[in-house]
């Protein structure tokens, strides 16, 4: 049997910070890994790859919004699918000698199999070759993260009919594609592939996208995907899967209604991997989507026993998650840390991309909050017109009467850099009179600040 002071669970973004902090300490960390390659989904099929394909496949369409159309036209001719996923694998790659390198330079060890708990001190893995190992540790992060869930109306083939995983397997370019889920992946992949030219169906049962997101900017965003192709169908359950006698997919849905493509994605969440662990051996529960209940310092019903990242649910961001991770491998030391901050960053990688920090109006306005908005259109900006978006938006919201900054909203190039200047103002208190009285370099996004917030407070019909 052999002993650490520390077993991670899980090397993904969660796991690795655990196991690199507790590392720091002077701690003996094992982390243990199911698949060959370490990272888990956000290195491997989450994050870093579908917004390495995001990126490409803005590349080509950025050229079209610059004013090349002859350029733009000979690179989306000759791009393929296969083109995309060997960059994809580039950048993964790089990505994992990285990681790779920053365990083995901290002394952690990597153990590759599937871990399930013998008593609440003990794990068990069960290697690939047959082989069973023991390990034992005082303290143990469960940091295993989540798949894709899938549900069991649709016949999935991995090649026509995928999920979010598999998807990036595909070698295949579908002229049509059904995305079922209108959540933050499905409209990500949604916009990312209509903006490649194949045409695109989004599903969605609600009414609306993106619930958690200020509704001005989802409006925003709607209106670009149908700019770029997208048809949606708002309000409309999924009933079944099928393929027809072409080999095509046909989508039926509850309201009788047909959608017929060349694939279907399907994003409907995501389920944490926890159902090969042997919790309830341990006295730890689930819900149905296999997540931990966790408290502040992220202890599970078992107080020497963390979960950090995806297992532990929203907002299952690579971010927080290996904030999440880190701060539970701090409690279990007896090494004082803050908490997680309360306003947190939210990057949404579409076509084009959100950021949002804060309150949105919804929110102040169900509290009641007395607020003014202030916006900056990017064709309003020097560098909007350099990029040829002209169609971008950033939108701050204050509090009326002590001007404090509440909320940042932002959808359009860079939005997911551009929002950490707002953050930073926020987090520390800070009121909307920063940005009036602060020179922003020429040309640059950053100037939308200034913009928007001289907009604000000549609504307040202040001078």
């Amino acid at each position: 049997m052999a002993e650490y002071d520390l077993i991670v669970i899980g090397s993904g973004p969660a796991g690795q910070k655990a196991a690199i902090q507790a590392a720091k300490l002077r701690k003996r960390v094992a982390i243990i890994e199911k698949q060959a390659a370490v990272g888990g989904a956000s290195v491997n099929t989450g994050t870093l790859p579908s917004k390495t394909l995001k990126d490409a496949i803005y590349y080509l369409h950025g050229f079209k919004l610059r004013s090349l159309p002859n350029m733009a036209y000979s690179l989306k001719k000759n791009f393929t699918m296969s083109d995309l996923m060997t960059r994809k694998d580039l950048v993964i790659k790089h990505e994992l000698d990285v990681i790779i390198n920053q365990l083995e330079r901290n002394d952690v060890d990597i153990v590759h199999g599937t871990a399930s708990f013998i008593d609440p001190h003990t794990v068990q893995v069960k290697r690939t070759t047959g082989q069973t190992d023991t390990l034992t540790a005082p303290y143990i992060v469960i940091a295993s993260g989540s798949r894709p869930r899938r549900g069991d109306e649709v016949p999935f083939n991995d090649k026509t009919i995928c999920d979010s995983d598999s998807i990036l397997s595909t070698d295949s370019l579908p002229k049509t594609m059904t995305v079922v889920g209108g959540g933050v992946i499905g409209c990500e992949y949604a916009s990312m592939f209509a903006a490649f030219g194949i045409k695109v169906t989004l599903l969605e049962r609600r009414n609306e996208l993106l619930r958690f997101v200020d509704q001005e900017v989802v409006q925003a965003l709607i209106y670009h995907m149908r700019t770029n192709g997208v048809m949606m169908k708002l309000g409309e359950d999924l009933d079944k899967v099928t393929q027809d006698e072409r080999g095509r997919v046909v989508a039926s849905l509850k309201s009788g209604k047909t959608v017929i493509s060349d694939m279907l994605l399907y994003c409907m969440g995501r389920m944490a991997n926890t159902d090969e662990l042997n919790l309830g051996a341990i006295g730890i529960a689930t819900d149905k989507m296999g997540q931990i209940k966790v408290n502040e310092h992220y202890q599970t019903e078992v107080p020497h026993i963390y979960a950090a990242g995806d297992v532990i649910g929203f907002p299952g961001l690579a971010s927080t998650s290996m904030e999440q991770g880190r701060l539970a491998a701090c409690h279990a030391f007896n090494v004082a840390q803050s908490s997680l901050p309360k306003v947190m960053p939210y990057g949404i990688y579409t076509i084009p991309e959100i950021s949002t920090v804060g309150k949105n109006e919804e929110e102040l306005t169900k509290a009641g909050v007395p607020y003014e908005v202030g916006r900056a259109f990017y064709k309003e900006i020097a560098r909007g017109q350099i990029f040829g978006d002209l169609e971008g938006l950033l939108k701050l919201i204050f509090h009326r009467d002590t001007l404090e900054l509440l909320g940042i909203h932002i959808i359009g190039e860079g939005a997911t850099e551009l929002v950490h200047i707002g953050q930073a103002v926020i987090t520390y208190g800070g009121s909307v009179d920063f940005f009036v009285h602060n020179v922003f370099n020429y040309p640059t996004l950053a100037e939308c600040y200034r913009t928007a917030a001289l907009d604000g407070i000549n609504r307040l019909g202040r001078n």
